[in-house]
């Protein structure tokens, strides 16, 4: 089985910069030898004078099709594996005939207007600003455009299926498609230009030959049933093929999961990840999978149906048979995308949630690294499926970092506090039941000249009373499309020693994408008075603290602005780069935004496995830092509450008092360095 670069989520390594470089260039070599960089060329088209761009297109996207068939015919990847582009329609029918409108207006798009460029076009220049111009242009309307860019969202739709055919028959169908399109090309332009050299000749006849045969023979390696909506294969013959497509799919196992990777998936926040767990509702709810739903085998194919063909099904039980047996049954229903847990939720248990020192092998550092985050995800937090169970837990620390379902099993629950820390007017459209409104930049102030530095304990206590919380409440923080507003809240509380505070994966964007309850009402909130702690804060730091640690044995400094500003390259402080020793490691690089704009924790073990690399080891002492600490908060969230990192510090007034500082050192990649004064 040959892993992507997307399904083990390394898209921001430099092996993937190198391959899509390497892409790149094979691209834009392929345009510029098809005469892509003459517009009046690519203009041709409309004229039916040259219709090269439908060749090359047709090319491009019957051998993208053949090649990711044999690989799947094959085994050697998971249709999973790939990155499928979802169906919306609103924004994809906009942007559609934006794009027709613009080609036919400047016969450029930006493949070609870059090919265009590299022979010196100015008309190609022209529209490639333009493309810049609009990107920003999108970029600051997007709050107006969202509705439109969301209209219509259908998930991930694969046109075979809505057309009721087995992807060989779409692939035969669409192939003939496509030669038929080049011999029509061929004579379209003999009559208009009398000049088409191709027309009947042995290299077209050949060419047309190879790519039907090449269709044709996927019949060979996998053969499928041609599925219709709302019939059934009711024949001899069609039975006997399905089944033989199910018995082929579990030679080559591709009909289930490990462990592991279900693990890795769940952590990830995976959006149309459905897993079903097929016991009785007494074992289900004495203990299940984190997520999993408890569906009884005869109502299977009722509750599963809205996600027939969409995303994962995965099935488990305590060992494999039942699992097995529905497995089949919904695959012969028309169920491409249902699969086993391997050894079921023993080997769930065994392989992922077994503690590193009862393992009758050693692991490795980064192999006990990715145990220790799965017990943290899985085993460390309760997952209740009855309301009583749920308020028994609450009163017990919550895992840092929740998930959906386990916020909504507990809506209701007595000492759960729920902030919102999105901007009021998004609040107000709908929120949460029972949640309370928080903005995030009331918690900051400015601190002895320094702007934007968290309040004092007092100030701090003095907002949470009129939010009327205590310090016995466990507190989950929402947040919008802002991972690090929550983590920045969560520093409040910290600083407080209110410990008992989780995160929201995925934040208010998730929790209405799955279509969970909201309302607009603005709860009742009766004035605490909570109490100030002076002495918890052991983790914020001074600039002092930080020149101290400059040069010391074993210290790592995390600069994790964006990288052109850790250069130099761009500044919006006193002085451009970075302190002295810091290494860069952008924040955003720590979580995900899926296709639905929703903002996620990368999984646990890949971060661990990263911050691996960074860290010379576990007890190192580490400062994180930004430009005003927002976004160093979130570092630091993950660096010691997900991965366990024992000496982090956060040095809140970061490079806003350190560039102003001009006593202090800093390194500019830009430029020299600026010496101390």
């Amino acid at each position: 089985m040959i892993n992507t670069l997307y399904s083990l989520d390394t898209l921001g390594s430099p092996m993937a910069f190198f391959l899509a470089l390497l892409i790149g260039l094979g691209f834009g070599f392929a345009l510029e030898r098809a005469g892509f960089s003459s517009s009046r060329r690519l203009a041709g088209i409309f004229y039916f004078t040259d219709m090269a761009v439908l060749k090359v297109m047709f090319t491009a996207l019957i051998t993208a099709m053949l090649g990711l068939s044999y690989l799947l015919a094959f085994g050697w990847i998971r249709l999973d594996q790939v990155f499928l582009m979802p169906t919306i329609y609103g924004a994809q029918i906009v942007g559609g005939l934006l794009f027709g409108v613009g080609f036919v207006m400047g016969a450029w798009c930006p493949g070609t207007a870059v090919a265009g460029l590299a022979a010196g076009r100015i008309d190609a220049l022209v529209f490639l600003l333009g493309a810049v111009g609009g990107s920003i242009l999108f970029n600051e309307l997007f709050p107006l455009i969202r509705p439109l860019y969301m209209a219509g969202d259908q998930g991930v739709q694969m046109a075979y299926t809505a057309l009721g055919l087995s992807r060989n028959v779409f692939v035969l169908v669409f192939t003939v498609v496509a030669v038929v399109a080049f011999w029509v090309s061929e004579w379209a332009e003999k009559a208009r230009t009398g000049c088409a050299p191709y027309l009947g000749s042995p290299f077209l006849k050949a060419f047309s030959l190879a790519l039907v045969t090449l269709a044709a023979g996927l019949f060979v390696l996998a053969p499928a049933v041609i599925e219709i909506p709302g019939k059934s294969a009711d024949t001899a013959a069609a039975a006997a093929v399905d089944e033989k497509a199910l018995m082929e799919k579990m030679e080559r196992a591709q009909d289930h999961i490990e462990p592991e990777e279900l693990a890795n998936r769940l952590m990830a926040g995976e959006p149309n990840l459905v897993v079903v767990d097929v016991r009785p509702a007494a074992e289900y709810n004495a203990f299940h999978i984190r997520s999993a739903i408890n569906v009884p085998l005869a109502r299977l194919t009722e509750v599963l149906q809205p996600h027939k063909n969409k995303g994962l099904i995965i099935l488990y039980s305590n060992g494999m048979t039942h699992p097995a047996q529905a497995r089949d049954s919904l695959q012969r229903q028309g169920f491409g995308n249902v699969y086993l847990l391997t050894d079921g939720l023993q080997g769930f248990r065994d392989r992922c949630l077994k503690p590193v020192s009862l393992r009758s092998e050693p692991l490795t550092e980064p192999d006990a690294a990715r145990v220790n985050a799965w017990r943290a995800f899985f085993a460390a937090s309760p997952v209740p499926a009855n309301p009583s169970v749920a308020i028994a837990s609450i009163n017990a620390a919550v895992p840092r970092v929740v998930e959906t379902d386990w916020l909504a099993d507990r809506l209701g629950t007595p000492g759960l506090k729920i902030i919102d820390l999105r901007p009021q007017p998004e609040y107000n459209a709908g929120h949460i039941p029972d949640s309370l409104s928080l903005n995030v930049d009331s918690l900051r102030g400015n601190i002895r000249g320094v702007p934007s530095m968290l309040l004092p304990p007092s100030m701090l206590a003095a907002q949470f009373s009129l939010l009327g919380l205590h310090p016995s409440d466990a507190v989950i923080l929402v947040y919008g499309d802002k991972l690090h507003d929550a983590t920045l809240a969560g520093m409040a509380f910290e600083r407080l020693g209110h410990m008992n505070c989780a995160v929201l994966n995925g934040g208010y964007a998730k929790w209405a994408l799955e279509g969970r309850s909201a309302n607009a009402a603005l709860p009742a909130c009766a004035e605490s008075t909570y109490q100030v702690k002076y002495d918890a804060d052991d983790f914020t730091v001074d600039f002092q603290t930080v020149a101290a640690t400059l040069g010391k044995a074993g210290a790592v400094i995390i600069d994790v602005r964006p990288a052109d500003f850790y250069a130099g390259k761009k500044s919006n402080e006193a002085r451009a780069g970075h302190i002295p020793g810091a290494i860069n490691r952008p924040y955003t690089e720590d979580v995900l935004t899926n296709s639905s704009l929703i903002v996620s924790f990368k999984p646990t073990a890949v971060l661990a496995e990263v911050y691996r690399r960074i860290l010379p080891a576990p007890d190192a002492e580490i400062v994180v830092y930004c430009r005003t600490g927002h976004q160093a908060s979130q570092a630091y969230f993950v660096l010691k509450h997900l991965l366990g990192y024992a000496h982090v510090r956060w040095y809140d007034a970061g490079w806003t008092e350190w560039a102003a500082r001009q006593e202090l050192p800093v390194v500019n990649d830009t430029q020299s360095r600026v010496p101390v004064k």
